[in-house]
């Protein structure tokens, strides 16, 4: 990086280009102060590798143009007399704006911001494509892609206590006019600087809105859709990121998405709710010994409570557990959480026989093996607390024995 901060000041008058020149003799030895008019400014910014532009306004149109040729090249501060376009000088990419009759001091203190803020883009900047070289960051959007999603999500969900995971996809009458282009847009104006933005399975983006309630998220949601085409229509699936991962928040805000896709709402809130599951369990239906809803209920069992609880202690364990390898699967017959070593190979398996209870068979091999034992439950007992506790116990017993 150079040592010397080059500033070049953009105005159609000479004059008051020698004057404002004069005002900001007051940095450093090694920074400079270049006068240019608005034909060759884009050029001159080029030349002396320019940090800051100090840009004189001359006109709407004139002024907005020279504006968005230059703000990749350096950060701008435009000098007006009319406050009326500001906001949209900002769009179109300043970063700071005073008055041309500004004291010199205040002058000199917005330069200085500016050269800082201009060395912070450079860093930046150069993150930014160590991100992209490495397939961590879409060069057409700087959203995350999704090999990374779980990666990203999971450290930024590590330092925040609260806030929303979102799940955006197109609806279904409108997949097929799907544009990557249009929605990135959408998204990028409508959320903050801090929100983290990945690619999702298939037509899909994840948003990780830190310290956003629902009713923040729907917000979003709303001003994202709003910036779409009006021909084009996205849905919404929620989920809350307490005491969560990325697996679990993914799925459930799938699934969430999912039923915002069959119904009229823009989104859905997938809250596990324990208690609404219980409830089908009343004493009139175990007694009828209605098998097939039974079955329904265990299979919303295995959706909720089941295999979230199996990856979360998966991912878990893994990192506890280095020398051991872990794996799990669940399908509508068996789920089983298998844990083993070179010395000792576990396995807890649920099997649902039919009704209103489930069988839990622990089953240990290799030298000097806790007990096998089997333990028989009611669906209404298959509670993520309860759950939990049956694996970690599962996997205390295995430890005992699995260092030798």
């Amino acid at each position: 990086m150079s040592k010397e901060n080059n500033i070049v000041l953009i105005s159609a008058n000479e004059d008051f280009s020698e004057k404002l020149a004069e005002k900001i003799v007051l940095l450093r030895k090694t920074d400079r102060v270049i006068t240019s008019g608005y034909i060759s400014a884009l050029n001159t910014v080029k030349e002396n590798n320019a940090r800051v532009v100090l840009l004189h306004a001359d006109g709407y149109d004139k002024t907005l143009n020279l504006i968005k040729e230059l703000k990749t090249q350096a950060v701008i501060i435009l000098l007006t007399q009319d406050n009326e376009f500001v906001l949209d000088a900002y769009d179109a990419g300043i970063t700071d704006f005073c008055s041309v009759n500004t004291p010199d001091y205040e002058l000199v203190i917005r330069v200085v911001n500016c050269i800082k803020s201009a060395a912070d883009k450079l860093n930046l900047g150069r993150a930014e494509r160590l991100l992209i070289q490495n397939q961590i960051m879409d060069k057409d959007t700087g959203f995350y892609t999704y090999k990374y999603a779980e990666q990203v999500i999971n450290n930024e969900i590590q330092s925040i206590g609260t806030g929303t995971f979102v799940v955006i996809g197109p609806a279904e009458n409108s997949k097929s006019i799907f544009s990557t282009d249009r929605i990135s847009k959408a998204i990028k104006q409508s959320v903050r600087a801090d929100d983290i933005v990945t690619f999702g399975k298939g037509a899909k983006f994840y948003l990780l809105l830190p310290y956003t309630d629902f009713d923040g998220a729907a917000a979003v949601v709303e001003k994202i859709k709003s910036a779409c085409p009006e021909n084009f229509e996205i849905k919404a699936g929620f989920s809350s990121i307490s005491e969560k991962d990325f697996i679990y928040m993914e799925k459930e805000g799938l699934k969430a998405l999912l039923d915002a896709m069959y119904s009229d709402k823009t989104y859905v809130v997938g809250e596990f709710q324990e208690e609404t599951l219980d409830d089908w369990l009343d004493e009139e239906t175990a007694v009828s010994k209605n098998y097939k809803l039974f079955k329904q209920v265990f299979g919303k069992k295995l959706q909720k409570v089941i295999i979230p609880v199996f990856y979360r202690l998966q991912k878990t364990y893994e990192e506890k557990l280095p020398d051991c390898t872990i794996f799990q699967f669940a399908d509508s017959d068996q789920c089983v959480f298998h844990i083993k070593n070179k010395y000792q190979d576990s396995k807890l398996k649920i099997v649902y026989p039919g009704f209103a209870k489930i069988t839990i068979s622990i089953i240990h091999q290799g030298l000097d093996s806790p007990e096998n034992r089997e333990i028989t439950l009611p669906l209404s007992k298959i509670t993520q607390k309860d759950l939990i506790k049956i694996i970690e116990d599962f996997i205390e017993e295995f430890k005992s024995v699995a260092v030798q």
